[in-house]
C-alpha cells in the first residue's frame, strides 16, 4: 500500500513559509456611510457614553477617527501614541487579523488628545498596574489590573443598541439609511472613503489600510460610472490649451473619447505628468514617443485643466530647483549648463497656465466651484500617477490626517 509520502526524500521537509498565504479578503460587513449619517452619529456620541460608559464611547469615536478594527481598538495598549520627526501624531496598534504588531498610523491632534484624555481615566483607574501590561479601554468586570481591553461582540451590541435608539438617518437625496447597515466595520470602509474622496492614491491608502494588496484597498470606496462620467464632464469644460485659451469647443467634440480617457485610457489621448496630449505618434506609442522631446508649455498638442493645478504649480517649484541647482554646479561646459538649464520662456508658459487656472476659478460662483472642485476629486483619485521619462514636479502629499466630519 502506497502512502501519500512515498518516493520523496529522506531529507524531505516542509516549512511554514513553504505553504501559501491564504488571499486576503475585504472585511464584512459593512460599506461607507454617507456623509449625513456619520454626522448624526457623531452629534449622538454623548448619548452612547450615558447608555454604556465614557470607554465604549471613546472605541467608537476611535474607530470613526482612525479606521481601525473594532478588535484592534479595543486591544490598544496604554501607551499607544508617539509623535513622529514633525511633530505630528502616530496610533501604534497591532493588526490581530494579519498578525502585524506595532503598526503605525498619523491620527489628528484632536485624536491623539482623546486618547491622552483616555489614558489619564485609565491610569486613575488602575493606579498600581504596570503601564506596560494596562489596556487603554479596559472592561469594568473581573479585570481588577485593567489588563483586559473591551470585548469586541460587547461594543457591537452596544453600537446596535445605540444606533436604533437614534432617530432615522437621512442620506443626502432625502431617503432614509438602513440602520442595520450601520455596523462597527463601516467606520472602516468610510475612513478609507473619506480619503479617496481627499485624492489620496489608493496605494498610500492600502498602506493606512495596513493592506497587503491594492485590490483589497479598492473595494473599500466606490465611485460610480454615472459620478465619473458627469465629473469627466465638469472638468473638460475648463480645458485649456498651451496658451491658456479655452479648448472647450474642442473637448465638447472629444467628450466621449474623454470619457473613456479617464475610465478606460482610451486611445483620443495620453496622460502626462502635468495635463493630457494629442500628438498622434505619441498617442499611438502609449506616450512614450513624443517627437519633441516632451516640450508640452510650447506644443499645440498638449492641454491642461484645473485637475492638474497642483502638479503645474509643483513642476514650477521643480524648475525653480532645477535652475539653482544647474546654476551651482561646477565642471560643466557652457554648452551643457545651457542646455540643462530650464528656459524662462517654459517658465514663463507654466505660470501663465496657472494664473489662466486661477483666474477660470475665481469667475465660478460658489456653486459653481464646490461642483468643480468636487468633480476634480473624482478626476483624480481615479487618475494613475504618470511618468514618461521627462521632468514633473514632486507629487503633492496628500493629507493623512483628516478631521471627521
Amino acid at each position: 500500500m502506497t502512502t501519500p509520502l512515498e518516493g520523496l526524500p529522506p531529507d524531505f521537509a516542509l516549512r511554514d513559509e513553504d505553504v501559501p498565504a491564504a488571499p486576503e479578503r475585504g472585511d464584512e460587513p459593512g460599506r461607507a456611510l454617507p456623509l449625513t449619517v456619520v454626522r448624526s452619529l457623531c452629534d449622538a456620541l454623548p448619548l452612547l457614553e450615558s447608555m454604556a460608559s465614557r470607554d465604549f464611547r471613546v472605541a467608537v469615536e476611535l474607530i470613526i477617527d482612525t479606521g481601525r478594527r473594532p478588535d484592534e481598538i479595543c486591544q490598544l495598549a496604554w501607551d499607544c501614541t508617539r509623535q513622529d520627526s514633525d511633530g505630528g501624531w502616530l496610533l501604534i496598534y497591532d493588526n490581530i487579523k494579519e498578525q502585524r504588531l506595532g503598526r503605525e498610523l498619523p491620527i489628528t491632534e484632536a485624536t491623539a488628545n482623546l486618547i491622552h484624555e483616555q489614558k489619564r481615566v485609565a491610569r486613575g483607574r488602575f493606579p498600581h498596574t504596570d503601564p506596560r501590561e494596562l489596556k487603554l479601554l479596559a472592561h469594568v468586570r473581573r479585570n481588577p489590573r485593567g489588563v483586559h481591553g473591551l470585548v469586541e461582540d460587547t461594543l457591537a451590541s452596544w453600537h446596535r443598541e445605540w444606533v436604533d435608539s437614534l432617530p432615522p438617518m437621512i442620506t443626502p437625496e432625502g431617503q432614509e439609511f438602513l440602520k442595520e447597515d450601520i455596523v462597527p466595520y463601516s467606520h472602516r470602509h468610510t475612513y478609507a472613503q473619506r480619503h479617496a474622496d481627499a485624492g489620496v492614491p489608493v496605494d498610500v491608502l492600502s498602506e493606512l489600510m495596513d493592506h497587503r494588496s491594492l485590490a483589497v484597498t479598492q473595494t473599500y470606496y466606490r465611485v460610480s460610472a454615472v459620478r465619473r462620467r458627469e465629473a469627466v464632464d465638469t472638468v473638460a469644460r475648463h480645458q485649456l490649451d498651451r496658451h491658456g485659451a479655452p479648448a472647450w469647443r474642442e473637448a465638447q467634440t472629444l467628450l466621449d473619447g474623454q470619457r473613456a480617457r479617464y475610465a478606460r485610457q482610451a486611445i483620443s489621448q495620453v496622460a502626462v505628468p502635468f495635463g493630457s496630449c494629442e500628438e498622434p505618434s505619441n498617442v499611438q506609442a502609449g506616450g512614450g514617443a513624443c517627437p519633441f522631446r516632451w516640450q508640452c508649455g510650447g506644443c499645440d498638442h498638449f492641454r491642461t485643466d484645473a485637475s492638474y493645478l497642483p502638479e503645474l504649480k509643483a513642476y514650477v517649484d521643480e524648475l525653480r530647483r532645477t535652475k539653482e541647482r544647474v546654476l551651482a554646479a561646477t565642471g560643466l561646459d557652457d554648452w551643457a549648463r545651457e542646455r540643462a538649464l530650464p528656459s524662462e520662456e517654459e517658465n514663463a508658459r507654466v505660470k501663465h497656465l496657472i494664473a489662466r487656472v486661477e483666474d477660470d476659478l475665481d469667475q465660478l460662483t460658489d456653486t459653481e466651484r464646490h461642483e468643480l472642485e468636487e468633480a476634480i476629486t473624482l478626476v483624480r483619485r481615479s487618475r494613475r500617477v504618470v511618468s514618461l521619462g521627462m521632468p514633473h514636479g514632486r507629487q503633492p502629499s496628500p493629507n493623512l490626517r483628516l478631521e471627521r466630519p
